[in-house]
């Protein structure tokens, strides 16, 4: 499997941190990505309190969990500067142990069943 868009719109990159320096992007604070960032803005602040926690960056700890699924052999990113894919390449080498996919989970319960097929169909 290859998820796409797999920072949900910049949401699990730091939007909140961003928005509140003054450098949210339209793109995540627009549309969908508002309306997700609305709902779940309690559990986005939760997420980017455990990635400085973890002393990462979200987008970075969003990536390696997302490659440490079973069966996801790629994600598909937009990075839209060389910075931007310099800090997502570190997620190639981010190991998480159990204890933090275990924090990570609880913070996003999936829908329940086994992945992929419980977040395909």
């Amino acid at each position: 499997m290859i998820p796409w868009s797999p920072l949900h719109g910049g949401l699990l990159g730091g939007i909140v941190r961003k928005i509140r320096e003054g450098a949210g992007t339209s793109r995540s604070t627009g549309g969908r990505a508002a309306e997700a960032l609305e709902r779940d803005h309690e559990r986005i602040e939760q997420w980017e309190a455990f990635c400085a926690e973890l002393g990462e960056d979200p987008a970075v700890v969003a990536l390696a969990w997302l490659l440490a699924q079973p069966g996801v052999t790629a994600a598909i990113i937009g990075p839209s500067s060389t910075g931007q894919l310099d800090t997502t390449l570190r997620a190639l080498d981010l190991t998480l142990d159990t204890a933090t996919l275990d924090r990570i989970d609880a913070i996003f319960p999936g829908p329940g069943g086994g992945a992929p097929e419980a977040y395909a169909w």
